[in-house]
């Protein structure tokens, strides 16, 4: 298997390379080992015991567990088959870790142009991810469908089951099936992937009798694609989940090596963490494949908002978490390298790069081409992607700017599984690295509290008068 697995080249961040100033050195690298496989065992001690979190050890690794559920991917499995054959329009109402996902898997494992083939050249329905409210885009997915919607299946997934975002679009969405449709429609159209006890959501799906699944209790949203959350969408359109969980399942083993050398996740959180000290704490992930530009996404959130905290595990006042930001080989060199290479140097870059794309375009030969364009004759679009992401790669290593990358010997389940899970498991590491807990996010709760607050839900009176207080207070200067 191993010319089919994540290969991760870190030369480019070696002092070597960028020199010592932006460099790590082998010996710098070496010293930080020991903290990092303490950090490993503890983490494998704890799943082995099957502890979750506590005020003194909040690791919940549930994650690491769910590429080897059989329960679940029957589960997800079951509902596909009741559904799949009646389906030709998937939409998926969820936002954040119910979307970025789903997203991601869509992108790197059907064709980008998926839902403007004809449905003999698709290995599943067309999928719409709703991932926001704007009321223009839904209206919009609303009149593409409405004569569809006998053929039209509905996602609805929300952990809580009473996300705003969601249950909006959800009663939307209901009454349409419900005006259209009949009350019996709504257990042939409705699937909601939600937690398998409680919640809004959870009683609606028992009292009208939808297709439910679950989403399990100690998994996080943004750590939930390995979860029916990802894997029903993804298997509805024809993506090979089980294949997706045998990576996921590979790389779950590797990093659970305390031989630094040998863990990638353990050499990745060893490195950015390095960095973050020396005080280049912005990540630029730069993937040079629209198939994984995606991917790219759902590393942002993950990484955003499991490390970005106000407080250390021991309950002390912190600001900590890097910044990650996703550019797009070749777009983005055209738009920020700019920056990258001649701007502050305050940025470690990670590539992903793909050693053998799924198809390729040769670039033909012609008549009267201009001299100066000639050289591309005879090559393909491929080639010249892999040589513009060589080319800023050396330029901004040239400049002293770290970079390390991240092949893929080819984009397939396997090996999105094995990325997936090498970036939960990252994450985790980096975490204890910054004494936070990557598995919480009290920072959004605020705002949450102050939506329900201006829509008017009960219990929120106090926020909704602080909000009017600081309205009239505020002093406006508009131009």
């Amino acid at each position: 298997m191993a010319g089919q697995n994540l290969v991760i080249d870190y030369t480019g961040v070696l002092a070597d390379a960028v020199g010592p100033v932006h460099g790590l050195s082998v010996g710098e690298i070496a010293r930080a080992m020991p903290a990092v496989r303490a950090l490993i065992a503890r983490i494998e001690k704890q799943r082995r015991s099957g502890q979750l979190a506590t005020d003194t050890a909040p690791w919940p690794h549930a994650y690491r567990e769910l590429p080897t559920d059989k329960t679940l991917l029957s589960a997800v499995q079951k509902a596909v088959r009741r559904h799949r054959g009646t389906v030709d329009n998937l939409v998926v109402l969820g936002i954040g870790g119910s979307a970025l996902g789903t997203i991601a898997l869509q992108t790197a494992l059907n064709r980008p142009l998926h839902n403007l083939f004809p449905a003999g050249k698709r290995r599943g329905p067309r999928l719409f991810v709703m991932d926001n409210i704007d009321p223009v885009e839904f209206a919009d997915l609303l009149d593409c469908l409405r004569a569809q919607l006998r053929r039209t299946l509905f996602n609805v997934i929300s952990k809580s089951g009473e996300t705003a975002e969601t249950f909006a679009q959800f009663l939307v969405v209901r009454e349409l099936l419900l005006a259209r449709l009949g009350r019996q429609a709504l257990a042939r159209h409705l699937v909601v992937t939600t937690d398998p006890r409680s919640g809004p959501l959870r009683e609606l799906a028992a009292a009208e009798g939808y297709d439910t699944l679950p989403v399990p209790p100690a998994v996080g949203g943004r750590f939930s694609v390995l979860s029916p959350v990802g894997l029903f969408p993804a298997a509805m359109c024809g993506i090979r989940v089980e294949r997706l969980l045998a990576g996921a399942a590979y790389m779950s083993r590797r990093v659970a090596l305390t031989s630094v050398r040998k863990n990638p996740a353990a050499m990745l959180a060893l490195l950015l963490h390095a960095f973050y000290v020396r005080g280049k704490r912005l990540h630029v992930m730069m993937p040079y494949s629209y198939q994984l530009k995606d991917l790219a996404d759902w590393y942002r959130q993950l990484w955003a908002e499991s490390l970005g905290k106000g407080q250390d595990l021991e309950g002390r006042k912190v600001a900590v978490g890097p910044t990650p930001i996703r550019a797009l080989g070749v777009t983005d060199q055209h738009s920020q390298v700019q920056l990258y290479r001649e701007g502050p140097n305050d940025k470690v870059f990670i590539f992903l790069e793909v050693d053998k794309f799924a198809a390729d375009v040769p670039i033909p030969r012609g008549t009267k081409i201009p001299q100066s364009c000639q050289y591309l004759q005879g090559a393909s679009l491929g080639k010249l992607l892999s040589a513009e992401k060589r080319a800023t790669e050396y330029a901004l290593v040239a400049a002293q700017r770290p970079c390390l990358t991240i092949h893929f010997p080819r984009v397939d389940e396997h090996t999105v599984g094995q990325f997936i899970m090498l970036w939960e498991a990252v994450t985790t590491l980096m975490g204890g690295l910054l004494n936070v807990n990557p598995y919480d996010q009290p920072g959004v709760q605020m705002g949450k509290d102050f939506t329900y607050a201006l829509m008017g839900r009960p219990g929120y009176a106090k926020q909704l008068e602080e909000y009017r207080r600081f309205a009239r207070a505020r002093r406006r200067y508009r131009v």
